[in-house]
C-alpha cells in the first residue's frame, strides 16, 4: 500500500495535501509555514474509479450528493446529509437498497464515482449552450521570462484544445490580479483588482459591473440571468471559437510582472486573490455550472491571503 501511494499520492479522489498531518490546535496552525490547503482535480482520470448509468442523489438543501459518509435509515428509507444534516428521503427507485443491497456510491472504497449524467432536455436555454464545459485559465506572471514563455504557449495549446463552443475566461496575476475583457476585440479591458487583501464575491460583482440586477436597479447576489446565462457571459466567458484570437492578441502582448523586488524577496504573487476572483467570475456569470480553473503557477503565493510565511527559500515536493 505505501509503494502505491507513493506512485500515486492523490489517490482515486485526486486530493493531496499540503500537509498529510492536519495540526492539533491554532498554534500549531499558525507555525505552518505553508497554509494547511488542498489540491483537488475533479476529472483526473484513475483506473479504479467506478462508472455509474445514473445522476447523483442529492440534498434537497445543500445539493450535495449521496455518499459513502452518509448516514442512512434503511427501515425508513432516509439518508441524512454528512454536510448540512438535512434528512432526505430516497426516491422510489431506491425501494430495494439494504444493509446487504448498497447501491454504487455508499460502498466505502468508492469516495468518487463518475456518473453518466442524462443528455439535457432539447430548447433547454442557457445550460445547453455550455454543454462542452467552462474553462477559466489563471496566468501567473512572476516567472523568467524562458519559463513564462512555455505558460504562454501551454494556454494557447489548451484554448486551441478544448471544444469550439465551450466557454473561456482569462485572468491573470502578479502583485494584482486581472479579469481580461474577452467580449471586445478591438479594445483590450482589464478589470484590476488588488493582491494585499481578501475579496469577497460581492466585490467582485461590484467592480466588474455585474453587481446590479439587470432592469431592477438594485444590488442583489448576481446578475439576472435567463436560463442560466448573464450578460457578463459575452463580455469575460466567450466560446473557445470567438475568443481564440483574441486571448492569442492578449498573449502577445503581455508581460513578466512589473513590480520591483528587494532583494532577497520573492516576487509578489497574489495566488488567493486571483483565485478568489475566478470563482466570483463563474459564480456570476453561469451560478450552478459545473466548470474547471486552470492555473498556471509558477512559485508559492507571496502576496495577500494564503500567503507563505517565513524566508524559506527552497520548497521540495515529492
Amino acid at each position: 500500500m505505501s509503494e502505491m501511494e507513493s506512485m500515486d499520492p492523490e489517490g482515486i479522489d485526486s486530493i493531496r495535501m499540503t500537509w498529510n498531518v492536519w495540526p492539533r490546535n491554532k498554534v500549531e496552525a499558525s507555525k505552518c509555514v505553508i497554509p494547511v490547503a488542498a489540491c483537488i482535480s475533479p476529472i483526473r482520470p484513475h483506473r479504479d474509479i467506478q462508472s455509474v448509468p445514473y445522476a447523483p442523489l442529492r440534498c434537497r438543501t445543500c445539493s450535495s450528493a449521496l455518499n459513502p459518509f452518509s448516514r442512512v435509515d434503511f427501515t425508513a428509507k432516509i439518508w441524512i446529509c454528512p454536510i448540512c444534516f438535512q434528512r432526505n428521503h430516497f426516491p422510489p427507485h431506491y425501494h430495494v437498497i439494504s444493509e446487504t443491497n448498497l447501491p454504487c456510491e455508499l460502498y466505502p472504497q468508492y469516495t468518487t464515482v463518475e456518473y453518466a449524467m442524462p443528455s439535457p432536455s432539447s430548447g433547454g436555454g442557457g445550460l445547453d449552450q455550455i454543454g462542452a464545459g467552462v474553462f477559466v485559465f489563471v496566468l501567473d506572471t512572476c516567472m523568467i521570462e524562458e519559463e513564462f514563455g512555455y505558460a504562454k504557449s501551454a494556454v494557447r495549446q489548451a484554448v486551441g484544445l478544448v471544444p469550439e463552443n465551450a466557454m473561456v475566461g482569462f485572468v491573470t496575476f502578479g502583485r494584482q490580479a486581472c479579469v481580461h475583457e474577452l467580449g471586445y476585440s478591438e479594445l483590450s479591458r482589464v478589470y484590476v483588482f488588488r493582491g494585499d487583501k481578501e475579496i469577497s464575491k460581492d466585490q467582485v460583482l461590484e467592480q466588474l459591473g455585474l453587481g446590479v440586477a439587470s432592469g431592477s436597479g438594485r444590488r442583489g447576489g448576481g446578475p439576472h440571468v435567463s436560463g442560466g446565462m448573464g450578460s457578463g457571459v459575452s463580455r469575460f466567458l466567450l466560446p473557445a471559437s470567438d475568443c481564440e484570437f483574441t486571448i492569442d492578441s492578449l498573449l502577445d502582448e503581455l508581460q513578466t510582472d512589473q513590480w520591483p523586488v528587494q532583494a532577497g524577496q520573492r516576487q509578489s504573487r497574489c495566488t488567493g486573490v486571483a483565485l478568489s476572483v475566478a470563482m466570483g467570475l463563474l459564480g456570476a456569470c453561469l451560478p450552478g455550472t459545473g466548470a474547471r480553473i486552470v492555473a498556471l503557477v509558477g512559485g508559492p503565493c507571496s502576496e495577500g491571503p494564503d500567503c507563505v510565511k517565513g524566508s524559506i527559500r527552497t520548497f521540495a515536493f515529492t
